[in-house]
Order: structure tokens, then sequence, then C-alpha cells
């Protein structure tokens, strides 16, 4: 029986891999330990609903402030990824099971439980099923609009890549709030960072997304420290503005262990700074642009503004 607990068997694909240096992590990069009562309520009623969060698969930085404020990235499909990402924390290989069909009624039950104003729900790449999973992510955002209809739900998905276009149709009228699929990278460090994906397919499944259904918010987000340079950035917001997406989150890359990516770098504050203040000037609605930045932190809050921006935008027309 395989153990993901043990990093070789966890990401076989890298075990072969050489060790790359970790180095320091800035001070600006650093984070408390998990802690507090929200802490522990929110990881009880993960394990009792047996429910994966992306927080802990992908070993995010901010897991315990957002923990300890009850919100949690609910990771569907289960914890084994078909992809094998140099950058990420996921399980990788074939996925021992079928999807759960009880899975959307235990996502819901969490979201009432923990009373969420705003829910964020990813998951693996499941290149084992016809559909990708387009099926299962409408089945909980309908499952979650049963049991907490004034709570909004964003989506992170993977890229159905291997599956007919009209699986898109089945998320998009299932009508999540916000759609979020991330371009991870810019396009010249696909081959390296993401080579089971395709850049121009991720832009234009968010496109699509749009002229499936304009209300829909759309969002994307990038990681830097790994190799790229300003200029590919600019370039990356460019192109996701031509595809009419509403939010772009940068952050920065964090090596998870000595097989993964190398880093290539840390990112300063003021450069992450110069990067929203462009990205706003080329017309995004909302820019989250921090070393800490990732797709689901502050989501809740995120989206308020989010929301506002676009009224504000269309009372001026």
């Amino acid at each position: 029986m395989r153990d993901l607990k043990i990093p070789e068997q966890r990401h076989p694909e890298k075990a072969r891999k050489p060790d790359n240096a970790q180095p320091r992590k800035p001070s600006w990069i650093r984070v408390k330990a998990p802690q507090g009562d929200g802490y522990k309520k929110t990881h009880e009623i993960m394990r009792e609903h047996k429910l994966t969060t992306v927080c802990e698969e992908a070993a995010c930085p901010n897991a315990g402030e957002c923990w300890s404020q009850g919100h949690a990235t609910m990771m569907i499909m289960g914890e084994v990824c078909t992809r094998a990402c140099s950058f990420c924390n996921i399980a990788t290989g074939k996925p021992p099971e079928d999807l759960d069909p009880f899975e959307p009624g235990r996502v819901a039950n969490a979201v009432e439980k923990l009373g969420l104003n705003h829910v964020v729900i990813t998951s693996v790449d499941r290149d084992d099923v016809e559909d990708g999973g387009a099926e299962h992510f409408a089945q909980t955002i309908r499952a979650i609009r049963h049991r907490s209809p004034e709570t909004t739900i964003e989506i992170l998905t993977p890229d159905f890549l291997k599956c007919d276009p009209s699986v898109l149709e089945i998320v998009v009228d299932a009508k999540p709030d916000v759609f979020n699929h991330n371009l991870e990278t810019v396009p010249g460090l696909y081959p390296e960072v993401r080579p089971g994906a395709r850049y121009f397919h991720s832009l234009r499944l968010l496109q699509r997304v749009k002229e499936l259904d304009p209300s829909i918010f759309t969002k994307s987000g990038i990681m830097v420290g790994l190799g790229e340079d300003k200029q590919s950035v600019m370039q990356v917001m460019d192109d996701m503005r031509a595809a009419d997406i509403d939010f772009l989150t940068i952050g920065q890359y964090l090596q998870p262990t000595p097989k993964h990516q190398t880093l290539d770098r840390f990112v300063h504050p003021d450069e992450f700074k110069a990067y929203e203040t462009a990205a706003y000037g080329k017309g995004f609605l909302m820019v989250s642009a921090t070393p800490l930045t990732r797709s689901s932190y502050h989501a809740g809050d995120d989206f308020a503004r989010l929301r506002d921006a676009r009224e504000k935008k269309l009372a001026q027309r």
C-alpha cells in the first residue's frame, strides 16, 4: 500500500532527481505555526467529513492563519493527481479510487458547519476520468447552494485538457461565482515547470468561461521566483486581459522539498507592489500581489472587493 507521507512514494517521478538547495527564507516570508481554537475546529470538521484540503496537501504557508479564521480550501476528487508539475507538493500518479459520489454532500455539510460566507473548491487533475471531473464540480456547487444558499462559491479547476471542450459548459452551467484556473508561470517555463499543460489552452479555457457566462468572475494566478523575467510577467498580464480575466494573483514560489523545482530567487515586496500597480493599469478589476499571496488567500474578502469593483465600473459607464 502506497504511503503518501513518504516523499519517495508521494512523488515517485521526482525520487531520482538530484537535490536542489533550499535557501533560507527572508524575513518577509516567514509565517507563524498553526495554533488556536479556530484552527482546531476547522481541522476537526475536515477530518469528521473525511475531506482533503489543498492547504495541507500543497503545504500552503498561510494554512495557520486561514484555518484559525475558519477558512479552508477543499480539494475534491481524491488526493493523487495525474499530472506531475515540478513545483507542486500534491501527490502524483494513478489515482487509486473512482470519484466518490457522496463527496459533494460531505463538502456541503462542512461548508454549512463552518458557516462560510465564501468557499473555495479545488481539485487534483483527473485525466483518468472522461469529463475530467466536470460533473463532480457541478454536483459540489449544487450541493453547497442547496445547504448554504447565501454562500458564494469560488472554484479552482483543472484545465480539462484531455476532455471534449463541451465539458466546460457543465461547470459553467452550475454557476459558480468565481471561476479560477491558474496559469502558474510564464509560457517559456511551461516545458520545465508545467509539462503536462499548455499555456494557450489554459488561457483559452478562461476566455471561454466569459463567453459562456459573462456574469461569472474569472481569476488566474502565477508564481514568481521560478526564473521568469519582468517582461514575461507583463506579457502574461496582457494575455490575461485579452482573455477578459478579472482577477490576477501573483505570489512567491516556495520550494516544497529538495526534489522540487529549483527556487531561482526570492522576489522583494517592492517588486510585488510594482506588479500590482502595473496590473491595475492594464485593467484588472482585482489584483493580489504579495510574497504570501496564494489563489485562495483572503478569497472571501477579495471577492467582496471584486464585486464592488465591478459595480463601480458599471456605474461609471
